[in-house]
């Protein structure tokens, strides 16, 4: 017996050992390198520590409940495709108890309801808005939402006979600058920033541009811009004609296309806020986009400026962003009217939305203390937005 201890000793050894080389083999091979992997600070944690210091001074005691509603799920909204089969999606959407908000907008109450007065402007001289007549939306735009509360969600659109998707699902606050671009049959429109494609889609969906331009910097979202298009729009739109998808920096729109369009929307890159604090990927928060993200101001005033000198006189522009923040909303608006003035000697007024808050309020959660233009705010109820937008009229 005593004769075998060494073996045994020897066998231990070598098998301590040997769980120990394997250890330290795991531990090699799922080691996490921190380092190049992934940031101490997600993006996202960043986006909401920079809001929560410049919201909460903005919005007082109206951000705690859009913060918590950025943050949780977003509620969609169906544009019907006027070129395929509506009345059988109306029908199906009737029958979920799903309602269209342009419609009965449009119906329920006029813009002059007495019981909605027109908000005072809080601004004066050249700025000031004047009132517009009552918006007048195509009978072709048809946007389906659930009523408020109803967190039902929409299934994923279906090709109908002709092969074409039934609807779009977008964010419901985005077709409102479309319904304010108040498109008129035999209109040349502008879109500067299209991608996407949301806003595009919608404006075809009137069946009022004579000719559509819809224009983005970024080929890879050209692409998918034109990708939604195939799938919803017929070939025969397709003429030139009719639709040019171009990709041209916007910013030199005016010098190359002066005084062309009837209308024109500037839907301009933004902080994102709701993609911002959900979501990693392509996030401007990221401590590697700081310096674009400071300039953003800048680059939007150039593309509002651009799309007035686009706009012919007597024409209209709508500005809109997905953020709430004031430096890209309302004080590019007003820099922007500066700008055009001093340096392009284009005079332009501000028209005033409060009919579209008349309008929509029971859809929409609107903020009312705006500077200029109208700024729609998240809200559990009705988890549209953020979403703002600005019309201006150019006179000469």
């Amino acid at each position: 017996m005593a004769a075998l201890r060494p073996s045994g000793c020897r066998l231990k050894l070598l098998t301590d050992r040997l769980r120990k080389w394997q250890r330290l083999e795991r531990r090699n091979i799922y080691k996490k390198k921190w380092a190049s992997s992934q940031p101490r600070v997600p993006s996202t944690r960043l986006a909401l520590h920079s809001m929560d210091m410049s919201y909460s001074l903005q919005l007082g005691e109206l951000w705690p409940s859009t913060r918590l509603a950025l943050l949780c799920q977003q509620k969609y909204a169906a544009l019907l495709n006027g070129f395929g089969d509506v009345s059988k999606t109306i029908r199906e959407m009737e029958g979920r108890r799903a309602r269209d908000f342009v419609y009965e907008g449009r119906g329920d109450r006029p813009a002059s309801d007495p019981s909605c007065p027109a908000r005072p402007p809080v601004i004066s001289g050249d700025m000031a808005p004047e009132m517009e007549h009552p918006i007048a939306v195509s009978p072709n735009l048809k946007c389906f939402t659930f009523p408020r509360g109803d967190i039902t969600r929409f299934k994923p659109a279906r090709p109908d006979s002709l092969r074409l998707l039934e609807y779009y699902l977008m964010d419901a606050a985005s077709l409102l600058p479309v319904l304010i671009l108040d498109v008129q049959p035999g209109h040349t429109v502008l879109d500067l920033c299209a991608a996407p494609g949301g806003k595009s889609l919608a404006l075809l969906q009137t069946e009022c541009c004579r000719h559509l331009t819809v224009n983005d910097i970024s080929s890879s979202r050209l692409s998918r811009l034109r990708k939604i298009l195939h799938s919803y729009v017929p070939k025969n739109i397709y003429t030139e004609d009719r639709l040019r998808i171009t990709s041209f920096d916007g910013r030199y729109w005016g010098e190359v296309e002066r005084n062309t369009f009837d209308r024109v929307l500037v839907d301009v890159p933004c902080t994102t806020d709701r993609h911002s604090v959900l979501e990693e990927d392509n996030n401007i928060f990221s401590r590697l986009r700081l310096r674009e993200r400071q300039r953003l101001p800048l680059l939007q005033t150039q593309l509002l400026v651009s799309g007035i000198l686009a706009t012919k006189p007597g024409g209209s522009i709508v500005y809109s962003t997905c953020s709430l923040s004031q430096l890209q909303n309302e004080y590019v608006v007003e820099r922007a009217v500066q700008v055009a003035k001093t340096e392009h000697n284009v005079e332009l007024r501000l028209v005033d939305l409060t009919a579209v808050q008349t309008l929509y309020s029971d859809t929409f959660n609107f903020y009312g203390r705006c500077r200029v233009g109208e700024l729609v705010l998240p809200h559990l109820t009705a988890n549209f937005g953020p979403m703002y937008f600005c019309k201006l009229h150019r006179v000469h």
